[in-house]
C-alpha cells in the first residue's frame, strides 16, 4: 500500500484503535496524524490523551531547520536556549521544567548521559531524521524516571517502500558551512532498510562576548553522522528490526573562566574543545500473538562520550556514560472498549570518567499497566507504575484521564499525573560540588485539555495545566546541590493549524508563570511568553515560506538579577523542484540580523550573553535520482 493510497484510507475510516492496528510501524511514521510515543504503540493522535506535537520527514523538508532545536523551538510550551551557536549545548524547557526534566529517546532509547542528565540534541543531524514527537506533560507511568515535562522522541530515518531510493544533498552556507549527506533507501513485501551518512561543518563564531584574548577566534563544529535501519516481516504476524544512529564529532567552545596557572597564580586564556560521540543501537521482536494480543520486546544499548581538551594546555577530561535497557510491552484488547498496556522496564546506566566518582553504576527495573475505555459518550485511560532504583528504592507513579467530546469537532480533557527523577551521577558524586543525600524529585500534573476542528482545514489544540514539584534540586550558596526547593509553574499553551487560500500555517503561543515558591522568583532561563509562527504556499514547482519567533524576557539566574531580554527572529525559505530528480533550497535565518542572547555568563564581575548567529543564508541541492 503506498502513502497516499494510506493516507485516503485514513480520512475515510472511522477513528477507532482497529484502523490503528492495521498500520506498520513504518508506514505510521510519515503520517501527521498517528502517535507512537505516547504509549510506545501505534494510535491516533485524536484519541491519545497526550498533548503531542508531531515533525514528518516531510515537514523537516518543508520547514529546512538546521538542527532539531529548530524545530523544538516551534512547539508551543517548548523553550530552547543555546549558549553559543551551531554545537553550544543548549537548555531545553517543557512546560517551564529543567533539561533533566523531560525525557529524550531515539528510535525508543534513552540517550541523556548519566552525569549531568543532558542529551546533547545538537550533536543529532536532521539529515537523518524521519520523525520527531514531542509530548507535552508527564508520562512517567510509560518511562518511568525524568519524563516530569515531556518526552522527546527522534526516529531515525526509514526505507521506501518499493524498489531502491538513493539521495545526495549538497548544500552551502554562511560562516563557511557545508552539508553533505547521501543515503540509499530501499524495501519489498517483506523488507525495508535505510543506509544513511552525513557530514556538517562550519567555521562557526566566536562564542562570547567579552573574555581572554585566546578565545578571540571563532569556534569551529563538524559533525560525522551514520544511521541504519532495517525491519523484516518473517510473516504477517511478526516483524523484526535494527536501528542505529552514530554521532560523532568535534565542537569548539569559549571558556570565560579561563584555567588556573600555578606558576603565575591566576588564570590564563585557553582555546578548548571537546570531541563528542553520540550514539544509539536498539534491536526489536514484535509479534500479533492473537486478535487480542500483542507483545513488543526493544534491547538497547547508548552511549554518551565526551573528551575535553585544550590546544594550550595538556588539560584533559572524560565523561564516558552507557546504558543498556530493555522493554517488554503487552497489549491487550479485551473487547470493543476495553484495552490494556502490561510492561516491564530495565535499564543500568554506567559512568566511565577521569574525575573519580564513588558510585559509577546503577540499575532501575519497573512493572506498569494501563487499562484504557472507551465509549460513545466519554473514555478514561489509568495507568499504575513501580519502579525499584538501585539507590532509591521503590517509586510509585500514577496517572488518569477523562476524555468528554462535546461533539464530533471537539473534546474535552481531563488528566492527573505524577513524575520523579532521580539525581545525576554528578549530582550525588562530583568531587567537592555535590550531596550524596540527595532525594528523587516528585512532580504533580494537573491539565485541561480542549481539542477542536475549527472547519474542514482548521484545527485548534489548547492546554491549561498545572505542575507541582517537590525537593527539587538546586544549588546552594556554595554550589553544592541540596533538595532546598519546591516549585508550582502555571501555563497556557494552543497551537492552531490552518490552510486558507493554499497557505498551510502554523501558530503556537505558551504563556507560563514558573515560580519559586519558597522565594517567590521566576525560574531561571524561562521566558514567559513565547509565539511562533509558520506560514508556507507551494506554487507548484516553487515553494515559499517564512517563520517569525518571539520571546519575552526571562532571568539568567534563581535570584532574579541577571535579566536577558526578549527578542523576535524572522526567516524566509524557499524550494524549487528543477525537474522530478533535482531540487534547489534557499533560506535565510534571522533575517533581521538580530542580536540576541538566552544565556549569560560572568567575566570579571560582569554579566555578558553568548554571541548567537546573526543573519545567515543556505543554498542546497538535493539530487534523488530514479532507478
Amino acid at each position: 500500500m503506498t502513502l497516499r493510497r494510506l493516507a485516503l484510507t485514513l480520512s475515510l475510516l472511522p477513528a477507532t484503535n482497529a484502523l490503528a492496528d492495521t498500520l506498520e510501524r513504518d508506514a505510521a511514521l510519515k503520517l501527521p496524524d498517528m502517535l507512537i510515543s505516547a504509549n510506545r504503540q501505534v494510535e491516533e493522535r485524536s484519541t491519545s490523551s497526550a498533548a503531542s506535537s508531531v515533525f514528518t520527514r516531510e515537514d523537516i523538508e518543508r520547514l529546512q531547520p538546521g538542527s532539531v532545536n529548530d524545530l523544538l523551538s516551534r512547539v508551543p510550551g517548548v523553550q530552547v536556549a543555546p549558549s553559543g551557536g551551531r554545537g553550544s549545548l543548549p537548555g531545553i524547557f517543557i512546560r517551564g521544567t529543567k533539561s533533566a526534566q523531560s525525557l529524550v529517546l531515539v528510535d525508543g532509547q534513552r540517550i541523556a548521559n548519566a552525569t549531568s542528565a543532558d542529551s546533547n540534541l545538537q550533536f543529532l543531524s536532521v539529515d537523518q531524521i524521519e520523525r520527531v514527537e514531542v509530548l507535552r506533560g508527564s508520562r512517567s507511568v510509560i518511562y518511568g524516571a525524568d519524563a516530569i515535562g515531556g518526552v522527546i522522541q527522534i526516529f531515525t530515518r526509514r526505507g521506501a517502500e518499493q524498489g531502491l531510493k538513493p539521495r545526495l544533498k549538497m548544500g552551502y552556507g554562511s560562516n563557511n558551512s557545508w552539508q553533505r549527506s547521501m543515503g540509499l533507501s530501499g524495501g519489498d513485501q517483506q523488507t525495508h532498510f535505510n543506509l544513511g551518512v552525513s557530514l556538517d561543518e562550519t567555521a562557526g563564531i566566536n562564542r562570547s562576548q567579552e573574555s581572554f584574548a585566546s578565545d578571540g577566534d571563532d569556534d569551529a563544529y563538524r559533525n560525522k553522522s551514520l544511521s541504519l535501519n532495517l525491519s523484516h516481516q518473517l510473516d504477517d504476524d511478526i516483524e523484526i528490526g535494527l536501528n542505529l544512529l552514530d554521532n560523532r564529532g568535534k565542537t569548539e567552545f569559549d571558556n570565560s573562566f579561563g584555567r588556573y596557572d600555578p606558576a603565575t597564580q591566576s588564570s590564563v586564556g585557553q582555546k578548548p574543545y571537546s570531541k563528542f560521540d553520540l550514539s544509539s543501537v536498539s534491536t526489536y521482536f514484535d509479534a500479533r500473538l492473537s486478535d487480542h494480543w500483542k507483545s513488543r520486546l526493544e534491547l538497547g544499548h547508548s552511549e554518551n562520550r565526551d573528551t575535553s581538551l585544550d590546544k594550550l594546555s595538556d588539560d584533559r577530561s572524560v565523561f564516558n556514560t552507557y546504558r543498556d535497557s530493555a522493554n517488554w510491552q503487552n497489549t491487550l484488547t479485551l473487547n470493543d472498549r476495553h484495552s490494556v498496556i502490561l510492561g516491564a522496564d530495565w535499564y543500568e546506566d554506567r559512568v566511565n570518567s577521569s574525575t573519580v566518582f564513588d558510585e559509577d553504576s546503577r540499575w532501575n527495573r519497573a512493572a506498569f499497566i494501563q487499562h484504557r475505555y472507551q465509549s460513545e459518550h466519554f473514555s478514561t485511560e489509568l495507568g499504575l507504575r513501580h519502579d525499584q532504583n538501585q539507590q532509591f528504592g521503590g517509586q510509585n507513579t500514577w496517572s488518569g484521564t477523562l476524555t468528554v467530546p462535546i461533539n464530533p469537532d471537539n473534546d474535552v480533557l481531563l488528566s492527573y499525573s505524577e513524575g520523579f527523577r532521580a539525581p545525576t551521577f554528578n549530582d550525588l558524586y562530583y568531587p567537592d560540588f555535590s550531596n550524596p543525600n540527595l532525594k528523587p524529585e516528585h512532580s504533580k500534573s494537573y491539565e485541561l485539555q480542549w481539542r477542536s476542528r475549527l472547519t474542514e482545514t482548521s484545527r485548534l489544540e489548547a492546554s491549561l495545566y498545572r505542575t507541582d514539584l517537590q525537593d527539587a534540586i538546586a544549588l546552594d550558596s556554595d554550589y553544592r546541590p541540596q533538595n532546598l526547593a519546591s516549585a508550582r509553574i502555571n501555563g497556557f499553551e494552543a497551537a492552531l493549524h490552518q490552510e486558507l487560500f493554499g497557505w498551510q500555517s502554523s501558530l503556537g503561543l505558551a504563556i507560563i508563570d514558573p515560580r519559586d515558591r519558597d522565594t517567590g522568583h521566576t525560574l531561571n532561563r524561562r521566558a514567559r511568553r513565547t509565539l511562533s509562527l509558520d506560514v508556507d504556499r507551494q506554487f507548484d514547482r516553487l515553494g515559499l515560506g517564512a517563520t517569525w519567533q518571539a520571546f519575552s524576557h526571562s532571568y539568567n539566574d534563581e535570584n532574579n538579577q541577571q535579566p536577558i531580554g526578549g527578542y523576535a527572529l524572522f526567516g524566509l525559505r524557499s524550494s524549487w523542484a528543477a525537474s522530478d530528480e533535482i531540487k534547489l533550497e534557499l533560506k535565510l535565518d534571522n533575517a533581521l540580523d538580530r542580536r540576541y542572547s538566552r544565556t549569560l555568563y560572568n567575566f570579571e564581575g560582569n554579566n555578558y550573553g553568548y554571541r548567537e548567529e546573526g543573519r545567515t543564508w543556505m543554498l542546497s541541492l538535493t539530487w534523488t535520482p530514479e532507478l
